[in-house]
């Protein structure tokens, strides 16, 4: 395998001290974790974040809204990846040198318990169709399935060689391991826990993204320098994208269905158009760009970049460059708290999190212009209700199923009012059955899923 490129690119005083207002992004406030963060994940119920400290052996849970240090969990030996389930509001950790996944309570804090899984667990899915938790054992080449309600074991897969990254279908309910040293794709129903397929792709696979819209799969390959594409019901190779220097970390933009891959040698990104599986074009980031997310409240693209301390911010229609934010030592992972629209940045290096804020967030809807902001919807996925963040200007919902087929339309929006020209409409979603459906709200359009 190429050896992983780390460049540090010094940026100017004068670039770092550019005023945020400029960009409406900022470096809100930096926080300290354990030693070696990494994996993150954010609890929407109770709006917290949680932070892996790789070398502390433990998780730091942080407050949403005020960015302070909740506590401190401690946890197995050299944690490295999470989850959360939002049906049993629990968070799962696995600990990769002690082979175990430790549950937390995500009201609590507090451990539930500890589940033994294979050697060196490294990565983690829910399954919220049948609430199930997969985990994949990187050395013993197979997947644990964890219960989400009563937290044993089910079962145990094997896979390919050295599996890495986790996804999860929910259209078809199918798992999906991409194993790095085999170089294929495992494919697991998630009902049953069988083995479907397996789909050979590219050399060294590091990341998987699903693209719901056209039900694909893609695949970055790090040593082919390219992107696998697989169809989602089929099974099937639809094609390889050649990408720039070590494919390393992928993820789909919903509204204007694009796939970006970040590749970690050439310090750029290749956008795919998700329709066509054709390349866009090609954006320069910063050095040893390895961690992606999309904020669909203003559809940008943040690209973390370990080799140069600092976060790129992509603008999701033009696909141009909005501003650099600096961050700590090796950012290598994202997360987003879309209540206050703050993207959160774990530096491995720096042994803290970079808070980046968004004016367009919520709490900052009464500076710009309530009318005009992009509605969330929240818990996602959800059982018997949703409940809408809106504008004022907003007085009917219609929610339509995949096919475009009008399931429901509210006209007398039942709402809690706030002083800041936000309602928080709380829908009931009685009589709507399991499956993935489309709320519009004005002009807005927001997919979500009602599971069992």
């Amino acid at each position: 395998m190429k050896q992983y490129k780390v460049i540090f690119i010094f940026l100017t005083a004068f670039c770092s001290l550019i005023p945020s207002f400029l960009f409406n992004q900022w470096l809100e406030t930096t926080i300290t974790v354990g030693i070696n963060p990494g994996g993150l994940v954010w609890n929407s119920i109770n709006n917290k974040i949680y932070c892996v400290n790789w070398s502390s052996h433990n998780v730091t849970i942080i407050d949403g809204a005020t960015n302070s240090v909740i506590t401190t969990v401690s946890v197995g030996v050299n944690p490295g990846s999470l989850a959360w389930n939002s049906f049993n509001n629990k968070i799962y950790c696995a600990n990769g040198s002690s082979h175990n996944v430790t549950i937390i309570d995500g009201s609590t804090d507090s451990v539930i318990t500890t589940v033994p899984v294979g050697d060196i667990p490294a990565a983690l899915v829910w399954n919220s169709t049948n609430n199930k938790v997969y985990c994949n054992n990187h050395g013993s080449n197979n997947v644990t399935i964890i219960d989400g309600i009563t937290n044993s074991v089910i079962t145990t897969v094997s896979v390919g060689d050295g599996p890495g990254p986790l996804l999860w279908n929910s259209i078809n309910n199918k798992v999906y391991c991409a194993n790095v040293n085999s170089s294929n794709v495992t494919i697991i129903d998630g009902a049953t826990d069988s083995v479907i397929t397996i789909v050979s792709v590219g050399n060294s696979p590091l990341a998987l993204v699903w693209n719901s819209f056209n039900n694909k799969v893609y695949c970055a390959n790090y040593e082919s320098d390219n992107v696998t594409i697989i169809d989602g019901t089929t099974d099937s190779i639809i094609t390889a994208v050649t990408v720039e220097g070590s494919p390393g970390a992928l993820v789909w933009n919903s509204f204007n269905n694009k796939v970006y891959c970040a590749n970690s040698e050439s310090d750029n990104l290749t956008i795919i158009d998700g329709t066509t599986d054709s390349i866009i074009t090609t954006v320069t980031v910063g050095g040893s760009p390895g961690a992606l997310l999309w904020n669909s409240t203003n559809n940008k693209v943040y690209c973390a970049n370990y080799g140069s301390n600092n976060v790129t911010i992509i603008d999701g229609t033009n696909n141009s460059v909005i501003t650099i934010i600096m961050a700590g030592d090796g950012p290598r992972n994202l997360v987003r708290n879309s209540i206050q629209n703050r993207t959160y940045v774990a530096n491995y290096h720096g042994s803290s999190i970079s808070v980046i804020r968004d004016v367009t967030g919520i709490e900052e809807s009464q500076k710009l212009d309530a009318s005009r902001l992009t509605p969330e919807i929240y818990p996602n996925p959800t059982k018997g209700v949703i409940l809408v963040r809106c504008p004022l200007s907003v007085k009917t919902v219609k929610i339509f199923d995949i096919s475009g087929k009008l399931v429901k339309e509210i006209t007398t929006l039942p709402s809690f009012t706030r002083n800041d020209g936000i309602e928080e409409i709380k829908i009931s979603l009685k009589g709507i059955n399991p499956a993935i459906y489309f709320l519009q709200l004005g002009t807005e359009v927001k997919k979500f899923l009602v599971v069992k």
